[in-house]
């Protein structure tokens, strides 16, 4: 059920996106008197061949325009009228151009045409990151406030210095306000410096760019750090090693095999999913300390798990709430925005770094899916919508033929050279086009196959 929901929010997020980004090229159209042919959601041909599988799911005409729903849910499309767009239509082209056509119109037009939908993906953004702030607030854990300390997803970060439970405090002297940024900061910003919080003890790690590229490929797996939660089981599952051995809710976990466990974290790492597998579990019952043998079943679990569904503030996290007025959401938004866009900027150079591995994160379909909760939260809904809708804003305005940053870039080259490029290097640069989209996708997909 949680994956349904999953794709239930990815689909519903990527409609309203895809009418959102088209609509602000059909309004811009429409602005400047230039007739839109089709306005479709998902594509009607198996994308991105205009000439395959060509067929509508639904659709209906008003005036000069077909509204339709495609049987290809990828994308959408605007067709306007004398433009070469991904239907290909390259014998409209031939004839001579109409006052009512995008190639009749002046160069400022259209550059405004194509930026519609940059544009109001920017805003789209923007007003939802406002309206998250300004409904819901913010929630923030400041590191000192996690009463078992941090866990890290990966154990190779343990080989940098770290233990499991420490708290990072600090990033170049800078006290961290919200453990959740410090993934972001240590990636995106020129952090040198780190300040654990060790059993009471302050120690300061260089930030290396080893340790950056393994925080890296932790990322790539969901977050490289969460609160540590305390080893107390809440479901036995019936019919499991766990509940054959008479472990009950409750139970506290303290030690595997010699290994002590302080968190259930701790002891997820410890069973590693290793199947058929003995081991030794000492558990606290109330004032009982119980000691038993345990084997793991062929999935490598035991059948327990931690308290579900209850808040950090229910195992003694204090949580803070910050509250945002309608004037104070709009700036707070707007700051957010920015700084989601510059991130994109940031994360694109890491990726064309290939000393970083970064590539290797690139995700597609699948990727975007679990970025959405597996339970329904309008709140997470709206922030990642706003997130999706920024992040289709700089990959719309990248200068690949085809998109829309492609041909912004033909539209400024014709305002400064006083003539548009010619026919046959159009063709040539959108032939180029279609395969660097065609492989990007291709690519993306492909990662997420192999994660």
């Amino acid at each position: 059920m949680g994956v349904l929901i999953q794709v239930a929010q990815f689909f519903l997020c990527l409609s309203l996106l895809i009418i959102l980004h088209e609509g602000g090229h059909y309004l811009a159209a429409r602005l400047f008197k230039t007739r839109v042919e089709k306005f479709y959601l998902f594509f009607d041909f198996l994308f991105p061949f205009p000439n395959l599988a060509n067929f509508s799911l639904f659709k209906f005409k008003k005036g000069d325009t077909t509204y339709g729903l495609g049987w290809f849910p990828m994308g959408g499309y605007v067709k306007i009228a004398g433009m070469a767009d991904e239907s290909n239509d390259k014998d409209a082209l031939k004839q001579p151009p109409q006052p009512w056509e995008y190639r009749s119109k002046p160069a400022w037009q259209r550059l405004i045409i194509i930026l519609g939908g940059i544009i109001v993906n920017l805003f789209v953004g923007f007003f939802l990151f406002a309206m998250v702030f300004w409904v819901y607030g913010e929630t923030r854990l400041n590191p000192s406030k996690m009463p078992y300390g941090m866990h890290f997803s990966d154990s190779s970060l343990l080989d940098e210095g770290l233990r499991q439970g420490d708290l990072i405090v600090a990033l170049d002297g800078e006290p961290v306000q919200d453990y959740a940024s410090i993934g972001r900061e240590l990636l995106l910003e020129d952090v040198g410096q780190m300040q654990v919080l060790r059993d009471g003890e302050s120690l300061s790690f260089e930030v290396t760019e080893l340790f950056r590229n393994k925080v890296l490929r932790a990322s790539g797996n969901g977050p490289f750090l969460e609160p540590r939660l305390p080893a107390v089981i809440d479901t036995v599952l019936p019919e499991t090693p766990a509940a054959l051995a008479g472990i009950q809710k409750g139970d506290q976990i303290v030690q595997l095999d010699s290994t002590s466990i302080e968190s259930f974290q701790d002891f997820q790492a410890g069973i590693g999913q290793q199947a058929k597998t003995e081991f030794a579990l000492v558990l606290l019952r109330a004032a009982d300390t119980l000691e038993m043998q345990i084997t793991t079943n062929e999935e490598g679990m035991i059948g327990v798990a931690p308290p579900m569904g209850k808040r950090l503030e229910d195992f003694g996290f204090e949580i803070e709430k910050v509250n945002y007025s309608l004037g104070e959401a709009i700036p707070a938004g707007l700051s957010l925005a920015a700084r989601t866009i510059g991130d994109q900027v940031r994360q694109f150079s890491l990726i064309f770094n290939p000393s970083t591995g970064a590539y290797k994160q690139v995700g597609g379909f699948a990727r975007f899916t679990q970025l959405f909760p597996q339970t329904w939260s309008w709140q997470a809904f709206w922030k990642l919508m706003a997130i999706v809708s920024l992040i289709l804003a700089f990959m719309n305005f990248l200068p690949i033929p085809m998109l829309d940053g492609g041909y912004m870039v033909f539209i400024l080259y014709e305002m400064v050279a006083g003539k548009p490029p010619g026919e046959k290097f159009m063709e040539r640069a959108n032939t180029v086009g279609f395969i660097i989209i065609l492989a990007l996708l291709i690519f993306a997909n492909l990662n997420d196959i192999i994660r």
